[in-house]
């Protein structure tokens, strides 16, 4: 499976506004600020919420998500690298596979968040192809990890499977689109999938 990689280690992202923000606050990605954004936009996050944060390292989605669900809040984090921010007791984090893992069926989630991306091989095809696949599996993992009426969030990559994962994601919940965070450089082909309001939960 392909592994999550961080913008930050990318020579050509070092020294924008965004990363040197990201620095002077303490945080560990210039990731952030899009889920701020889109936080700010469709309210997803609620004190006292629990979210899972699939592809999770550095930890920057979950340094905000903590700001906002509070200590009555629970969140869960998977990747393939060990997060190494201090991060506060109702955080939990696991080292491993998105592919072997299920999610537990006995505690709903709220909230799903994906900032998962593939390490980028220079071929655009091929990146988007592995990007989507991440999407559909963060999709499969929502649908059984959330409760009914929870939302989703996942960064794409946009290929030509693009309208197809869109009409899936529109399938599983109330409300799907696609959004293009301000935060995100305009040449990128990067786009976020919002779900909101999970129609069935998937408990087999």
């Amino acid at each position: 499976m392909p592994r999550r990689s961080s913008k930050l280690s990318d020579r050509s992202n070092r020294h924008d506004r965004a990363y040197r923000q990201a620095k002077t606050d303490g945080y560990a990605g210039r990731a952030i600020y899009k889920l701020q954004e889109i936080d700010q936009k469709y309210r997803l996050l609620r004190r006292g919420s629990r979210v899972l944060d699939l592809g999770c390292w550095p930890g920057s989605w979950m340094q905000y998500t903590v700001t906002r669900i509070g200590d009555e809040g629970y969140l869960l984090g998977i990747d393939l690298k060990e997060v190494e921010i201090t991060l506060p007791p109702n955080v939990e984090t696991i080292v491993g596979d998105v592919d072997d893992w299920e999610p537990p069926q006995d505690s709903p989630f709220d909230v799903v968040l994906s900032d998962m991306a593939p390490h980028t091989t220079g071929d655009r095809h091929t990146d988007q192809f592995r990007s989507e696949e991440l999407v559909r599996r963060a999709l499969a993992i929502a649908q059984r990890a959330l409760r009914p009426g929870g939302h989703f969030v996942a960064k794409i990559f946009q290929g030509g499977e693009f309208p197809a994962i869109l009409r899936e994601l529109r399938g599983v919940f109330q409300e799907g689109r696609a959004y293009h965070a301000k935060n995100t450089r305009s040449s990128s082909i990067e786009q976020y999938l919002i779900g909101r309001g999970l129609k069935t939960r998937v408990t087999e």
